[in-house]
């Protein structure tokens, strides 16, 4: 990170489902260009972590920060405009519409749509068929 300040900052990260707690107390720090993975058995919290940082979960308590910006202070339709999503793995959920379809549906909170097509045009390029 050589002093600059971290991409995402996660400290005693709370949280769980009722009066369930999945996560006690997670600590996380991920600097712009990082790639990170979390690996875990089933139930070990890895979904839960990720719908913490989308603000999905409804009980969580701690420090969780994006860009400088405190998550904890946003409900989870403010998430997506701060430059996080949540795409859950496997559902299909968008199946019968087209990639460039669905590039679009993901694009709705883009603040200058007349750089739209461009912004396709890299993301295909990403991933040529």
């Amino acid at each position: 990170m050589s002093g600059s300040s971290p991409l995402l900052e996660i400290r005693q990260l709370r949280a769980g489902y009722g009066e369930a707690e999945v996560l006690h107390g997670i600590d996380l720090v991920v600097g712009h260009g990082e790639f990170v993975c979390m690996i875990g058995a089933n139930t070990a919290g890895k979904t839960t972590l990720l719908r913490a940082i989308s603000r999905l979960v409804p009980k969580s308590s701690g420090i969780l920060r994006f860009d400088g910006a405190d998550l904890m202070t946003h409900v989870a339709h403010e998430i997506p405009s701060r430059g996080i999503a949540h795409v859950p793995e496997g559902r299909q959920v968008f199946a019968e519409m087209t990639v460039e379809e669905n590039l679009l549906l993901g694009a709705f909170t883009a603040r200058k749509a007349d750089d739209l097509p461009a912004r396709i045009e890299d993301v295909l390029g990403l991933f040529p068929r």
